[in-house]
Parts: structure tokens; C-alpha cells; sequence
């Protein structure tokens, strides 16, 4: 009976490692997060060899750790311009997957980033071989980074002009178990990873005005990062993740017209916030000004209890807190501090108070909270074209105008945001005219000198 029984699928080599259906779903989620789709299918095959490699060292070394917390694949603004699992950690070590479809070709594709910037350099490069068909994969093979480097030297190995590398793989070693070997026995200073620059913040400050004008062209999906930037724009644009969440972003919205221009001023923002010292607010608590906030002619307003005048800043901050309670519910506790700054704006008068608190619940991380009103320095009535904006890393979080039939005196918003968050301010008219403030920060330190970005 058994020998009519027409077997049609292919017998598997012994060392392939099979995926789970729950598995493969996962990795078509993550594929369809990217919105090149001709990336979506690399993504697919790079999540296909995350899941096997975890399988096949669970079963080997156990005693191995894995962590895919930073893991380029888990992050799609990441995945969708770097076609590798690379910032993948075991134990000590940083690994990098290489997800191929077949060791039929002599070489191996490898995206420069992953070999050229620091950022995302591993101690070992895998070979995973997909049987995407067979919903299996095969760990072949490695090479180290010291390997690779004293390969690509000997031969003068250079990258293709859209940044990759290709790789010879007779470079690699066809022995899985001694990649093992290593990872057990091994100490990752035993392999140098190559330090990350310290200036990478002032290159992006030399490059902002080029960046700001050529990322906007990657808004149809037809053009890849090398398409637009040289290859040192493109450093600084790899190795900033908010410049490249907002490429993502930007990808993801082609063909919504409705957001091109926020996501405009948010590139804007984001460079400020970025290359540019942040004012400290946390100093405010301790009745001090930092050298940012006195260079840019803050002042501090004393301590916010009831007043009884009704002209100076001071008192007439009052009479906003009590308006804010009154019609809006909003309560600004006693031990909140604030500071003013008179502007001009296309030579309109304008004031801008800020007050800040931290904000402390046991369920949550701390964070602070910044509370802004914009008004004019004569009491007057805001210019009808006016417009308030407030961003931070993620995006523009505000964007507030002032409506002609309603004769606005004031402008509000608050903003909350952990203590490692960063806010920039800016004030616009529509004919363009601009003027954007140092971010504002918050660290409650006493003895802080200047602010950094």
C-alpha cells in the first residue's frame, strides 16, 4: 500500500530548522510595516531567518542569551533602509544576520551600513540560508568582523554606488558549530568594533540646510537614500534615528497631500532639536536661569502666588492662571515655576511665558510638563495670522492659530514629556516669517553650566 503513496515534497537537509505558522504570520507583519514593497519581501526573508536563528541556538546553547531589543528588523524605520538583522545581541556579542535565498551565487550582498558605521557594525556576520517554500531555514555559515576587515583590505574590496558590498563566500566559514564555539568561549574585546565618532552631532549641524532640502525628494516611493545623498549624507542620516524615523513617515504617507507641510516644519524642528543647545527649565525650580536662558533674555518670575496689581509680567501672568483655572480647569501647582521672554516678530511686540513642573506618579516613569502662553507685550489682541507650533523627536505635537472671530488675546498649549524629552518652540506668520526658540529641556541639577544639546 505504502509504496503507491506519491511523495511530491523535497526531503529537507537534517540541519534545517523549521517555522511555526504563528511565526511566519509575525513575519509577515513586520514585512508589511515597511512601505518600499520591493524591500517588503528582503524584510520577509530577514524576519524568516531572525526566527530560525533564535530556534537553532535554543536548542544548541541554551545557555546563550538573546536579546532583539535593538534589532534593526523590529524597528521599520530602521528595516526599510538596511536589508540585514544586524544589531542583534547574544550574550556579549552583536550578531548580524544575512538572510539569503540559496548558496547557488559566489557572492553575498551586504549593505554598507552594516560594515562601514559603527552603529551597526556586529562581532559575527551569519549566513542564513531561507527555504521560504519550505517555511525553513539553515544557518550555513559566519565571518567575524577582524575577517572581513583584513579580506576587504587585501583586495581593495569597494562598495557598489547604492551601498552595499559584495562578498565573495568563500570568505565565510562553513562550520555553524564553531560560530558556538566562539559565542561560549570567546570575549567580545578579542574582536575590536571600530569606536563611535563623537562629532556625528556637528555633521549634521554642517549638513542641516543640504538635508533639510533633499530628504523632502524621498517622498515617492521610486527612491532609495543613495538615489538622493552621497554617501557621507548619508552617514549622518543613518546614524540619527529621528532623521530616519521621519523618511519613514514621510514613506508612509505618499500620496497624502494633507500632511506635507507639517511634516516639512517637522524636519525643521527636528534638526533644531538636534543640533542646537536646549534651554533648561528644570533650573526654574531652583529660582535660576541657566546661560542659554540669560543670553536669550528669559526672566524668571517669582514664586506663583496670588498678586494683587493687575500690569507688571508678573501680575499679569496671574490673572492668565486664574483665567486658565477658571475656564479651562487647568491647575498650575504652587511649586511651578515660569520665566517670560519679550519677542518681535516681523516687528510685532510678542511675550511668551513658560512654566514648567514635574510631574511624579508611582505607575510611571517621572516627567515634566511644559505650559506655554503667547501674547503680545502691549495687551493687545494677537495678530489674526498667527500660529504656534510645538514639536518634539516624534513629531509636530501642536499646531495652534489664532482665529480671526474670536479676537484671541492668547495662545495656550501644554506639552508632557519624559525627562529625557526635548521640546522646540516656534512662532509663524503666514507669509512665512519664522522665529524658532532653543528647545527647551528638563534636569532638575543645581550645578548644570551651559545647556547641551
Amino acid at each position: 500500500m505504502y509504496d503507491k503513496i506519491r511523495l511530491d515534497c523535497e526531503v529537507l537537509p537534517v540541519e534545517a530548522i523549521s517555522i511555526s505558522p504563528g511565526e511566519i504570520h509575525n513575519c509577515i507583519e513586520l514585512a508589511q510595516a515597511i512601505p518600499h514593497q520591493n524591500n517588503q519581501w528582503q524584510t520577509y526573508l530577514n524576519a524568516l531567518a531572525l526566527f530560525a536563528f533564535q530556534k537553532w541556538l535554543e536548542e544548541r546553547a541554551d545557555e546563550l542569551v538573546i536579546n532583539t531589543e535593538q534589532c534593526i528588523i523590529k524597528k521599520p524605520y530602521l528595516a526599510s533602509i538596511i536589508p540585514a538583522v544586524g544589531n542583534l545581541q547574544v550574550g556579549e556579542f552583536k550578531l548580524c544576520l544575512i538572510a539569503i535565498g540559496n548558496l547557488t551565487d559566489e557572492k553575498v550582498t551586504f549593505p554598507r551600513a552594516v560594515v562601514d558605521l559603527p552603529e551597526f557594525v556586529p562581532h559575527f556576520y551569519v549566513l542564513v540560508e531561507v527555504l521560504e517554500e519550505q517555511e525553513s531555514a539553515i544557518v550555513r555559515g559566519f565571518l567575524s568582523y577582524q575577517q572581513l576587515q583584513e579580506k576587504r583590505t587585501n583586495i581593495n574590496l569597494q562598495p557598489d554606488v547604492n551601498w552595499i558590498y559584495q562578498l565573495p563566500l568563500t570568505w565565510f566559514d562553513f562550520e555553524p558549530n564553531t560560530l558556538l564555539l566562539y559565542l561560549r568561549c570567546l570575549k567580545p574585546e578579542s574582536i575590536p568594533l571600530p569606536s563611535i565618532s563623537a562629532n556625528r552631532t556637528h555633521l549634521l549641524s554642517t549638513m542641516q540646510t543640504e538635508l533639510t532640502a533633499l530628504l523632502p525628494q524621498l517622498h515617492t516611493l521610486e527612491r532609495e537614500l543613495s538615489d538622493v545623498l552621497t554617501w557621507e549624507q548619508g552617514t549622518v542620516v543613518l546614524t540619527h534615528s529621528d532623521l530616519l524615523n521621519w523618511v519613514y513617515k514621510l514613506q508612509s504617507k505618499t500620496g497624502e497631500t494633507r500632511n506635507c507641510a507639517s511634516l516639512q516644519n517637522h524636519l525643521k524642528d527636528i534638526m533644531k532639536l538636534l543640533t542646537q543647545p536646549a534651554i533648561n527649565v528644570g533650573r526654574w525650580l531652583w529660582d535660576e536661569l541657566d546661560q542659554l536662558a540669560q543670553e536669550y533674555s528669559w526672566v524668571l518670575l517669582p514664586n506663583l502666588v496670588p498678586a494683587m496689581a493687575m500690569r507688571s509680567p508678573t501680575e499679569e501672568f496671574e490673572a492668565i492662571r486664574k483665567q486658565l483655572q477658571q475656564h479651562r480647569g487647568l491647575e498650575i501647582p504652587n511649586q511651578a515655576r515660569g520665566a517670560y521672554q519679550d519677542l518681535l516678530l516681523a516687528g510685532i511686540p510678542l511675550r511668551l511665558y513658560a512654566v514648567t513642573w514635574h510631574l511624579i506618579s508611582p505607575a510611571d516613569a517621572p516627567k515634566w510638563t511644559l505650559l506655554l502662553i503667547l501674547g503680545t507685550a502691549s495687551h493687545e489682541n494677537l495678530p489674526y495670522d498667527l500660529q504656534l507650533r510645538v514639536s518634539d523627536q516624534t513629531g509636530v505635537l501642536v499646531e495652534q492659530k489664532v482665529k480671526p472671530e474670536n479676537c484671541d488675546a492668547y495662545l495656550f498649549t501644554r506639552v508632557v514629556g519624559s525627562w529625557d524629552e526635548k521640546f522646540v518652540v516656534s512662532m509663524s506668520l503666514v507669509d512665512g516669517v519664522e522665529l524658532t526658540l532653543p528647545p527647551f529641556k528638563f534636569y532638575l541639577g543645581v550645578n548644570s553650566q551651559r545647556s547641551t544639546v
